[in-house]
Formats: structure tokens, C-alpha cells, sequence
């Protein structure tokens, strides 16, 4: 029987934070005729001083998630957005240097890119078509993303992308691996590999000393490099491609320290032509959507630590 004349054990506030996800904001430059876009979706969250909202309810230390909607909004009219790091750095200085009680500002971005509808040539316009520079239909093949956390001294800045899908008809192989009395899967020695890409790169910059990086070149040019080494690389798995597409963007970009990859093996299985007289000569093959084969791995420059959390590329 217990003994209830004893006190019971104080229960403690753990990690903690509050802030407005999901904030949808477009912002359109107008360059005379010619037209830019960007569209985000930016999610705030804020820690600090904040025991006291939690034990009494008291808001003194509150600033209300309203307050940070209303601050992505008028920040995309005051600073504009030259990239998303860009704009996310401005918001968590904001919010850690403007409110004493917020100690750290995490934001994170997902960005939907757009490209130029190409309009008809002059001779069959109906509206000046040839002229036309603020028509755009939405890209589809990945989204950019980042995360800026600051504490007001120390700059952490995670930029990456989701939702690549990409293929290499032939140029792979699977052979070799543990059997067991469980293993059914026949030895590929010409294979379909396709995956839909989830990276995470981790950029060397944390402080304001430092030369801040070009962040939409650096964007263009690590996804260049990913791409590159998933085309060229010979892969007897896709351990050894996701190695040599972070090996790749590590070589390549001075400014990057850490990449992390999730990449689902998306499955094609040749469809047995045979009840039907037909040979299926590597040509027609099933595409399976689950269960997948899920690879996952982090690749850091020599004497660096890796920091990007492990499920990040499944957030």
C-alpha cells in the first residue's frame, strides 16, 4: 500500500514552444511588365521565458501567434523575399532581438516555384501574347524548403527539398545480398531504380562575422550536383547513390557541411508476359507504390559533426 502521506514528486515543464504554422504568403514584384513570384509557406515557432504561461496562465510573456501571422505578412512588403533563407533569417532576428522573453526563433519554409507560361508569337496574339510577362503555371517536381533557427548569437540554417521523383531506366543492379529461408526477391542485374528524393543540407554559416551565402545559387547548384551524381553514378544499390549524390554537393559547395537523404525505393517489377505468349524483354514493369524499401542516410565533410536530426527528411 502506498504510503499518500508522502509529497508527490514535482512535475516539471519540459521543451517548449508556440508560434503560427502555416502561413500562406505570395509575394509578387512587379518589374514594369515582368512579373516575379514567390510563394511560401512559413511556420514560426518561438521559445524562451515562457514557464509561467504554462504554470498560471499569465500571457505577460505572450506575444500572441496572431502578432507573428501579421509580421511574415508585413515583412514580405517591408524586406521583400530575395530567397526563402533570406526571409526566414530576417523573421527570427526579428523575433529574438525585438522580444526580451523569445531566446530562440525557429522558422521553417516550404517554397512552391513557378515558372513562365510561354505565349504565342506575335502573328496569332490576342492580347499582345508575345508580350505577356505575368502568366505562370506551377512547377511540379519538387518543393524547396529550409529552417532558420537563431538564438541570438548563432545562426542555424537547414535548406533542402522534397518530393523529387527521379529514374534511371537501366544502369543498376541488385545482386549479391543476404538470403535467408524468408528471401523470395531474384537477383536484378538490369533494374529500374527510382526514388522521390527528401534531402537536407546544412549550411557552414552561424554567425553575422561570416560572408552569408548566395542562397538561391547555392540552391540551383546543389540540386545540379544531386542530380548529376543520380544520373552518372553505376549504383549496385541505392545506399551507394544517395553516397555519392551527398559526396557530390560535400565536393562541390564549400558551403555545405552536412547532407541527410530519405530515399524510398520506389519498386518496379517486371510483369510476367509469359501466360500470354509474350517476352518482356526489360519493357513493361509494375510500379509499386508500398511497401518500400526506405534508404536513409547522412554524409558530413571530414571533422564535422553531423546536427540535422535523423527524421528531419520525414518531417
Amino acid at each position: 500500500m502506498a504510503d499518500i502521506s508522502r509529497p508527490a514528486r514535482p512535475v516539471i515543464l519540459g521543451q517548449n514552444q508556440y508560434g503560427k504554422a502555416e502561413n500562406r504568403v505570395v509575394k509578387i514584384t512587379r518589374d514594369g511588365a515582368t512579373h516575379h513570384i514567390k510563394d511560401l509557406n512559413v511556420s514560426v515557432a518561438l521559445s524562451g521565458d515562457m514557464d509561467e504561461v504554462h504554470y498560471s496562465g499569465s500571457n505577460a510573456n505572450v506575444l500572441p501567434t496572431d502578432t507573428t501571422k501579421n509580421t511574415v505578412f508585413a515583412f514580405a512588403k517591408e524586406y521583400g523575399i530575395e530567397s526563402a533563407e533570406q526571409f526566414g533569417i530576417h523573421l527570427a532576428r526579428h523575433f529574438v532581438t525585438s522580444q526580451e522573453p523569445i531566446q530562440t526563433a525557429r522558422i521553417r519554409i516550404e517554397e512552391y516555384a513557378w515558372e513562365r507560361i510561354e505565349t504565342s508569337d506575335a502573328n496569332s496574339r490576342f492580347i499582345g501574347a508575345d508580350e505577356v510577362k505575368h502568366s505562370f503555371v506551377r512547377k511540379g517536381q519538387e518543393t524547396r524548403v529550409t529552417q532558420i533557427t537563431y538564438d541570438g548569437e548563432r545562426w542555424e540554417v537547414v535548406s533542402g527539398l522534397k518530393d523529387l521523383v527521379v529514374m534511371n531506366s537501366t544502369n543498376s543492379e541488385f545482386w549479391g545480398y543476404v538470403k535467408d529461408k524468408y528471401t523470395t526477391l531474384q537477383e536484378a542485374y538490369d533494374r529500374i531504380l527510382a526514388t522521390q528524393v527528401s534531402g537536407r543540407w546544412r549550411f557552414n554559416w552561424t554567425d553575422d562575422e561570416q560572408k552569408m551565402p548566395n542562397w538561391e545559387k547555392s540552391y540551383e547548384q546543389v540540386r545540379k550536383h544531386m542530380l548529376q551524381a543520380f544520373a552518372e553514378t553505376y549504383s549496385l544499390s541505392l545506399q551507394q547513390t544517395l553516397y555519392q549524390m551527398g559526396a557530390r554537393i560535400i565536393n562541390n559547395r564549400s558551403e555545405i557541411d552536412e547532407v541527410r537523404f530519405s530515399l524510398p525505393n520506389k519498386h518496379h517489377f517486371l510483369v510476367d508476359l509469359e501466360p500470354f505468349g509474350l517476352k518482356n524483354d526489360n519493357e513493361v514493369y509494375f510500379a509499386a507504390d508500398r511497401p518500400y524499401g526506405l534508404i536513409e542516410a547522412t554524409i558530413l565533410r571530414d571533422g564535422c559533426e553531423p546536427k540535422i536530426p535523423v527524421d528531419m527528411t520525414n518531417l
